[in-house]
């Protein structure tokens, strides 16, 4: 399944795109790719904030999809919207393992055996609000994250600094 990147002329709403991938890391990568791709397309550019981000909380959902959600001959499923007003974006991923639901895992410093629920950290730090509701086009799940568009939306983002740059942190 397969959406348009951009609306049709003249069309009103949200803008939408989305498509069925295959579970394995390679379809992980392609859902990564074409998630920048169409919001490149949207008006945010590769190497802007916003792209970057909803780009990496791509790559962890699916990564996710694939590695704890894959069920043998089933997609996982990416559908990224943008609110209207083009205030937020939403990044959806749903795979069809309804039993397996996601948790963050606090950091323990320490390299562990169990590495589960560590990369939603990244999700939690970087996005404005996530979480998980049932599949609604069948059984499983989906694990949905939102961002603002607008620069400094987001207090909680985390911000790079240059190499050999001290990081520098509010307050």
């Amino acid at each position: 399944m397969h959406t348009p990147l951009s609306p049709p002329p003249g069309s009103t709403g949200t803008t939408e795109f989305a498509m069925s991938f295959t579970s394995t890391p390679r379809g992980a990568r392609l859902a990564r790719l074409f998630v920048a791709h169409c919001l490149d397309a949207w008006g945010h550019p590769y190497d802007s904030e916003v792209n970057e981000t909803l780009t990496l909380i791509t790559a962890e959902l699916s990564a996710n999809a694939v590695q704890h959600g894959r069920v043998p001959g089933r997609d996982f499923h990416v559908r990224l919207a943008a609110e209207a007003d083009g205030g937020r974006l939403r990044v959806e991923v749903s795979d069809t393992r309804a039993e397996r639901r996601p948790a963050v895992a606090a950091p323990t410093g320490l390299e562990s055996e169990c590495e589960s629920g560590r990369g939603l950290l990244l999700v939690a730090a970087l996005a404005d609000d996530w979480g998980v509701t049932e599949r609604s086009c069948g059984p499983g799940k989906t694990v949905w994250a939102t961002v603002g568009t607008t620069t400094g939306s987001r207090p909680g983002s985390l911000r790079w600094a240059p190499a050999g740059t001290p990081a520098t942190g509010p307050g």
